[in-house]
Protein backbone atom coordinates (compact mmCIF):
# COMPACT_ATOMS: atom_id res chain seq x y z
CA UNK A 1 0.00 0.00 0.00
CA UNK A 2 1.33 3.46 -0.42
CA UNK A 3 2.00 5.58 2.01
CA UNK A 4 -0.26 8.36 1.10
CA UNK A 5 -3.47 5.86 0.28
CA UNK A 6 -6.47 8.08 0.88
CA UNK A 7 -5.27 10.91 1.75
CA UNK A 8 -5.93 14.80 0.04
CA UNK A 9 -2.98 17.13 -0.43
CA UNK A 10 -3.00 20.60 -2.08
CA UNK A 11 0.49 21.89 -3.72
CA UNK A 12 0.56 25.44 -4.53
CA UNK A 13 2.34 26.52 -7.44
CA UNK A 14 2.24 23.02 -8.78
CA UNK A 15 2.47 23.54 -11.94
CA UNK A 16 6.16 24.18 -12.55
CA UNK A 17 9.68 23.54 -10.58
CA UNK A 18 9.87 22.07 -7.44
CA UNK A 19 6.32 22.15 -6.91
CA UNK A 20 5.58 19.87 -9.97
CA UNK A 21 8.01 17.52 -8.67
CA UNK A 22 6.31 17.31 -5.04
CA UNK A 23 2.74 17.25 -6.77
CA UNK A 24 3.97 14.27 -8.60
CA UNK A 25 5.46 12.48 -5.92
CA UNK A 26 2.85 12.43 -3.26
CA UNK A 27 0.68 11.37 -6.12
CA UNK A 28 3.30 8.15 -6.67
CA UNK A 29 2.69 7.83 -2.95
CA UNK A 30 -0.74 7.00 -2.87
CA UNK A 31 -2.39 10.98 -1.91
CA UNK A 32 -5.19 12.67 -3.88
CA UNK A 33 -3.55 15.80 -5.21
CA UNK A 34 -4.98 19.37 -5.85
CA UNK A 35 -2.10 20.98 -8.44
CA UNK A 36 -2.90 24.51 -7.48
CA UNK A 37 -1.42 27.26 -10.68
CA UNK A 38 -2.13 30.45 -11.06
CA UNK A 39 -2.20 30.74 -14.89
CA UNK A 40 -0.56 28.41 -17.04
CA UNK A 41 -3.48 26.08 -16.90
CA UNK A 42 -1.67 23.82 -19.72
CA UNK A 43 1.26 23.22 -17.45
CA UNK A 44 -1.01 22.14 -14.33
CA UNK A 45 -2.90 20.03 -17.05
CA UNK A 46 0.37 17.89 -17.77
CA UNK A 47 0.73 17.44 -14.05
CA UNK A 48 -2.32 16.38 -13.72
CA UNK A 49 -1.95 13.60 -16.88
CA UNK A 50 1.74 12.29 -15.06
CA UNK A 51 -0.05 11.54 -12.13
CA UNK A 52 -3.32 9.75 -13.64
CA UNK A 53 -0.77 8.03 -15.80
CA UNK A 54 1.05 6.66 -12.90
CA UNK A 55 -2.43 5.82 -11.18
CA UNK A 56 -2.97 8.97 -9.25
CA UNK A 57 -6.31 10.81 -8.86
CA UNK A 58 -5.06 14.48 -9.03
CA UNK A 59 -7.31 17.25 -10.29
CA UNK A 60 -6.36 21.60 -11.36
CA UNK A 61 -7.47 24.03 -9.21
CA UNK A 62 -6.66 28.00 -10.51
CA UNK A 63 -6.02 30.16 -7.89
CA UNK A 64 -4.58 33.65 -7.13
CA UNK A 65 -2.48 33.15 -3.73
CA UNK A 66 -2.86 37.10 -3.75
CA UNK A 67 -6.17 37.08 -3.64
CA UNK A 68 -7.83 35.86 -0.43
CA UNK A 69 -11.17 34.41 -2.18
CA UNK A 70 -9.03 33.00 -4.44
CA UNK A 71 -7.29 30.81 -1.27
CA UNK A 72 -10.64 29.98 -0.04
CA UNK A 73 -12.00 28.90 -3.43
CA UNK A 74 -9.05 26.90 -3.83
CA UNK A 75 -9.71 25.06 -0.73
CA UNK A 76 -13.35 24.82 -0.65
CA UNK A 77 -12.72 23.22 -4.38
CA UNK A 78 -10.77 20.24 -2.72
CA UNK A 79 -12.91 19.47 0.02
CA UNK A 80 -16.26 19.81 -2.81
CA UNK A 81 -14.33 17.47 -4.53
CA UNK A 82 -12.60 15.13 -2.30
CA UNK A 83 -14.00 15.19 0.78
CA UNK A 84 -10.97 15.99 2.94
CA UNK A 85 -7.79 17.21 3.23
CA UNK A 86 -4.92 16.01 5.03
CA UNK A 87 -1.75 17.82 3.53
CA UNK A 88 -0.67 21.23 2.49
CA UNK A 89 2.26 21.85 0.68
CA UNK A 90 2.50 25.69 0.19
CA UNK A 91 5.12 25.72 -2.86
CA UNK A 92 4.01 29.09 -4.95
CA UNK A 93 6.69 31.68 -4.81
CA UNK A 94 7.84 34.72 -6.76
CA UNK A 95 10.89 35.10 -6.93
CA UNK A 96 12.15 39.07 -8.70
CA UNK A 97 16.47 39.47 -7.89
CA UNK A 98 17.01 43.20 -7.78
CA UNK A 99 18.67 45.12 -5.52
CA UNK A 100 17.30 47.41 -2.92
CA UNK A 101 17.95 50.70 -4.59
CA UNK A 102 16.10 49.47 -8.02
CA UNK A 103 13.03 47.76 -6.52
CA UNK A 104 10.06 49.84 -7.37
CA UNK A 105 7.05 49.81 -4.85
CA UNK A 106 5.08 47.77 -7.41
CA UNK A 107 7.70 44.85 -7.44
CA UNK A 108 7.71 44.90 -3.53
CA UNK A 109 3.43 44.44 -3.43
CA UNK A 110 3.42 41.82 -6.05
CA UNK A 111 6.22 39.61 -4.43
CA UNK A 112 4.56 40.19 -0.69
CA UNK A 113 1.17 39.31 -2.21
CA UNK A 114 2.09 35.85 -3.34
CA UNK A 115 5.24 34.94 -0.78
CA UNK A 116 3.54 36.78 2.48
CA UNK A 117 0.20 37.42 1.98
CA UNK A 118 -0.48 34.05 -0.01
CA UNK A 119 1.27 31.98 2.58
CA UNK A 120 -0.83 33.23 5.51
CA UNK A 121 -3.65 32.82 4.01
CA UNK A 122 -3.21 29.43 2.78
CA UNK A 123 -1.87 28.45 6.14
CA UNK A 124 -5.53 29.92 7.63
CA UNK A 125 -7.24 27.73 5.59
CA UNK A 126 -5.29 24.76 6.40
CA UNK A 127 -6.25 26.00 10.15
CA UNK A 128 -9.49 26.11 9.35
CA UNK A 129 -9.86 22.93 7.24
CA UNK A 130 -7.42 20.56 7.69
CA UNK A 131 -8.42 17.43 9.58
CA UNK A 132 -6.14 16.30 12.96
CA UNK A 133 -3.09 14.48 12.18
CA UNK A 134 -2.75 16.32 9.28
CA UNK A 135 0.54 17.96 7.59
CA UNK A 136 1.23 20.79 6.80
CA UNK A 137 4.56 22.04 4.66
CA UNK A 138 6.13 25.87 3.78
CA UNK A 139 8.32 25.79 0.68
CA UNK A 140 10.76 28.38 2.01
CA UNK A 141 14.56 28.91 0.74
CA UNK A 142 17.85 28.36 1.97
CA UNK A 143 19.20 32.09 0.82
CA UNK A 144 17.47 33.19 3.98
CA UNK A 145 20.03 31.88 5.94
CA UNK A 146 22.79 33.37 3.73
CA UNK A 147 24.16 37.06 2.73
CA UNK A 148 23.08 37.35 -0.81
CA UNK A 149 23.16 41.10 -3.12
CA UNK A 150 20.40 41.87 -4.96
CA UNK A 151 17.26 39.11 -2.80
CA UNK A 152 16.24 41.91 -0.01
CA UNK A 153 12.91 41.53 -0.47
CA UNK A 154 12.75 38.00 -1.73
CA UNK A 155 14.41 36.52 1.44
CA UNK A 156 12.24 38.99 3.39
CA UNK A 157 9.11 37.58 1.92
CA UNK A 158 10.31 33.88 2.49
CA UNK A 159 11.50 34.53 6.57
CA UNK A 160 7.47 35.70 6.91
CA UNK A 161 6.62 32.60 5.86
CA UNK A 162 9.11 30.48 7.52
CA UNK A 163 7.68 32.61 10.71
CA UNK A 164 3.77 32.08 10.32
CA UNK A 165 4.74 28.46 10.21
CA UNK A 166 6.87 27.97 13.13
CA UNK A 167 4.26 29.73 15.11
CA UNK A 168 1.25 27.79 13.36
CA UNK A 169 3.52 24.47 14.29
CA UNK A 170 2.85 25.50 18.36
CA UNK A 171 -1.02 26.55 17.82
CA UNK A 172 -1.98 23.14 15.75
CA UNK A 173 -0.31 20.35 17.95
CA UNK A 174 -3.01 19.45 19.93
CA UNK A 175 -4.43 18.81 16.92
CA UNK A 176 -1.85 16.21 15.85
CA UNK A 177 -1.32 18.21 13.14
CA UNK A 178 2.55 19.35 11.85
CA UNK A 179 4.11 22.57 10.35
CA UNK A 180 7.53 22.76 9.00
CA UNK A 181 9.32 24.50 6.74
CA UNK A 182 11.78 23.55 3.94
CA UNK A 183 14.45 25.28 2.38
CA UNK A 184 15.62 24.27 -1.02
CA UNK A 185 19.15 25.62 -1.80
CA UNK A 186 20.34 25.86 -5.99
CA UNK A 187 17.71 23.60 -7.47
CA UNK A 188 17.42 23.51 -10.99
CA UNK A 189 14.61 24.94 -12.26
CA UNK A 190 13.29 27.92 -14.17
CA UNK A 191 14.50 30.31 -11.76
CA UNK A 192 18.46 29.60 -11.50
CA UNK A 193 20.23 31.80 -13.56
CA UNK A 194 21.79 30.19 -16.85
CA UNK A 195 24.70 31.98 -16.70
CA UNK A 196 27.39 29.14 -17.04
CA UNK A 197 30.02 31.19 -14.39
CA UNK A 198 26.69 31.50 -11.63
CA UNK A 199 26.34 27.73 -11.96
CA UNK A 200 29.82 26.58 -11.39
CA UNK A 201 29.93 29.05 -8.39
CA UNK A 202 26.86 27.21 -7.08
CA UNK A 203 27.76 23.67 -7.71
CA UNK A 204 30.97 24.93 -6.00
CA UNK A 205 29.61 25.68 -2.62
CA UNK A 206 27.82 22.47 -2.48
CA UNK A 207 29.61 19.87 -0.76
CA UNK A 208 27.69 17.16 -2.84
CA UNK A 209 29.49 18.99 -6.19
CA UNK A 210 26.02 19.33 -8.22
CA UNK A 211 22.98 21.44 -8.19
CA UNK A 212 19.93 20.16 -6.51
CA UNK A 213 17.20 18.74 -8.89
CA UNK A 214 13.35 19.23 -7.99
CA UNK A 215 13.26 15.53 -6.81
CA UNK A 216 16.02 16.03 -4.17
CA UNK A 217 13.13 18.33 -2.40
CA UNK A 218 10.34 16.02 -3.05
CA UNK A 219 11.74 13.38 -1.32
CA UNK A 220 11.99 15.88 1.80
CA UNK A 221 8.92 16.77 1.44
CA UNK A 222 7.65 13.05 1.20
CA UNK A 223 9.17 11.85 4.38
CA UNK A 224 7.90 14.94 6.06
CA UNK A 225 4.33 14.82 4.74
CA UNK A 226 4.31 10.89 5.89
CA UNK A 227 3.40 8.71 8.39
CA UNK A 228 7.01 8.69 9.27
CA UNK A 229 7.50 12.78 9.79
CA UNK A 230 4.89 13.06 12.43
CA UNK A 231 7.74 13.66 15.27
CA UNK A 232 9.11 16.59 13.29
CA UNK A 233 7.40 19.84 13.74
CA UNK A 234 7.95 23.72 13.84
CA UNK A 235 11.58 22.94 12.09
CA UNK A 236 13.16 24.77 9.22
CA UNK A 237 14.65 21.64 7.23
CA UNK A 238 17.65 23.20 4.97
CA UNK A 239 17.79 20.85 1.76
CA UNK A 240 20.66 22.24 -0.04
CA UNK A 241 23.30 19.87 -0.87
CA UNK A 242 25.41 21.34 2.03
CA UNK A 243 26.24 24.65 0.53
CA UNK A 244 27.48 27.05 2.68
Amino acid sequence: MALLTGKVAIVTGSSRGIGRAIAERLGKDGASVVVGYIQNAGKAHEVVAVIEANGGCARAVQANLGHVADIRRLFQETIDHFGRLDILVNSAGLFQPKPIAEVTEDEFDAIFAVNVKGAFFTLQEAARRMGDGGRIVNISSSSTKMNLGGLAVYVGSKAAGELFARSLARELGGRGITVNNVLPGFTETDMLPQDPEWRRMAVGMSALGRLGLPGDIADVVAFLTSEQGGWITGQSIIACGGVT
